[in-house]
């Protein structure tokens, strides 16, 4: 499964050592050059699994530019050019605008819930919790009941 993802999953799995899901998960994961820069903003290194690409067409790059971060933006746009499996992206603005250029899209608790699936972690609740603590990432309360529920947990 190729991935091109955003900042935040790669981020927030960072800081709490369990970024190597990721790689486990998904066969290629392709990050933009902003996403890139943005990790390198908070990180010493970009773990080694990671693939950096630089868009081939940047003409749509500034109208996305009104409603979302660099990242984002061109994380979206990389995905279209690959013809990606999926956008690994958490921003509802950013999703939405995906969704509507018929971009697949999945944010870091469906990533955990398919790492479940798959075996790869045994809970998800563990997980949610190290990232709240270690990592400042939140689910809103009834997305985290249902992501719980999916999980069986």
């Amino acid at each position: 499964m190729l991935v091109v993802s955003d900042t935040t999953a790669i981020t927030s799995l960072s800081k709490i050592g369990r970024a190597e899901i990721l790689s486990r998960l998904f066969r290629q994961i392709v990050i933009p050059n902003a996403v890139r820069d943005e990790l390198l903003k908070y990180h010493p290194s970009l773990p080694a699994f990671l693939e950096v690409k630089a868009l081939q067409d940047t003409g749509q790059l500034v109208p996305l530019l009104r409603d979302l971060e660099a990242g984002e933006a061109e994380a979206i746009l990389l995905a279209l050019e690959l013809r990606a499996d999926a956008l690994l992206i958490d921003d509802r603005r950013g999703r939405r605008i995906a969704e509507e250029r018929g971009v697949r899209c999945m944010g870091l608790a469906g990533a955990l819930l398919l790492a479940k699936k798959r075996g790869i972690v045994p809970l998800v609740r563990e997980i949610l919790d190290e990232l709240e603590k270690g990592a400042r990432f939140y689910l809103k309360a009834e997305i985290k009941v249902r992501v719980l529920e999916s999980a069986g947990e």
